[in-house]
């Protein structure tokens, strides 16, 4: 760009130097695909600055708001036209007992399972020592997360997103589950519906874009030509047989969570989650109408939050005590 212009600006001085009206024609023949190239690579290195500007905003996100960076643009469970438009927002977490808020934070990432960690590194810095269990929804279940919390020394009571499916008759009797499927640890093989073997071949490593890597055991199909469960069983194109990528670290994660839950002393203590931490969200939001921040920036948000949250305390603590009275 700076070449460029150097260019156009040497070709003006020619041109205004110049008194021979042909010689200028040719010269200003001459400037114009230079000063036709200067424009658009000036305007190619404007947004190229704006770019990285946008990126280091971002960081590890997708979006933000331009009235205020912090804020993050998430799909909201409700909103005025009640179709779960976006909008820019906060992820808030709280930890609480008996309906009280005892710490709380404040994320610009949409997604649960990215908050989990460094709220439970906020509560073991700022607010107290974490307890035997961590208790919380599916949302935030995760090989990452169980791994996390079992490094603390604590014992996660955290579902995972298809805990629930996983019950249900219909999945328990489908013979194209991959979790339903005999396996022979002679052998190291499975086998499929159609009684073909499925061996082992090779490791794979995922590193997802946190940095996370997750080892999976491959498996494929000796051969499935031929099949006639082939269109129900994968979706592979023909020619091609059935894989299976078997993580296994996050299938002992998963039959541990389920045995937890089993039990009648770690399942009473998971079920009394949806009753101890949604009131106090829905007090918020219902009662007291707090459905909108006031102010920007992250920091003024978690000042604004906690105000908040010790005004929902308070309340609580009154109405309790007058109870008792």
């Amino acid at each position: 760009t700076k070449k460029l212009e150097e260019k156009v600006e040497e070709l003006t001085k020619e041109i205004e130097a110049s008194e021979d009206a042909d010689e200028r024609k040719q010269l200003r023949s001459s400037r114009k695909e230079p000063k036709k190239a200067y424009k658009q690579f000036h305007d190619f290195v404007k947004r190229k600055l704006k770019y990285e500007k946008d990126m280091e905003i971002f960081n590890e996100r997708n979006s933000y708001s331009k009235t205020d960076h912090d804020a993050t643009f998430m799909r909201m469970k409700d909103d005025y036209m009640k179709n779960g438009q976006l909008k820019a927002g906060y992820n808030v977490q709280i930890a609480t007992e008996g309906q009280y808020t005892l710490a709380y934070d404040v994320f610009s990432n949409p997604t649960d399972t990215r908050t989990l960690c460094p709220f439970l590194d906020a509560i073991e810095h700022h607010y107290f020592e974490l307890p035997d269990y961590i208790v919380a929804d599916a949302g935030y279940g995760s090989e990452e997360n169980y791994l996390d919390v079992q490094n603390r020394k604590r014992t996660p009571l955290i579902t995972y997103s298809m805990y629930r499916k996983e019950k249900k008759k219909r999945v328990k009797n489908d013979p194209f589950q991959t979790a339903n499927w005999d396996y022979h640890e002679e052998d190291d093989s499975f086998t499929c519906p159609n009684g073909n073997k499925l061996t082992f071949r090779y490791k794979s490593h995922r590193t997802d874009r946190y940095g996370f890597t997750r080892l999976f055991n491959v498996y494929e199909c000796e051969d499935c030509s031929g099949c006639p469960f082939r269109s129900q069983c994968t979706k592979a194109k023909e020619g091609k047989n059935r894989r299976i990528h078997y993580n296994e670290k996050w299938e002992q994660q998963k039959k541990s969570i389920q045995q937890l839950l089993s039990e009648e002393k770690t399942g009473k203590i998971y079920g009394k989650r949806k009753i101890d931490v949604e009131p106090v969200f829905g007090y918020l939001k219902a009662n007291l109408r707090f459905t909108r921040m006031s102010v920007r920036g992250k920091e003024n948000v978690k000042n604004e939050l906690g105000f908040a949250f010790m005004a929902v305390n308070v309340r609580k603590y009154i109405a309790s005590s007058v109870k008792c009275a």
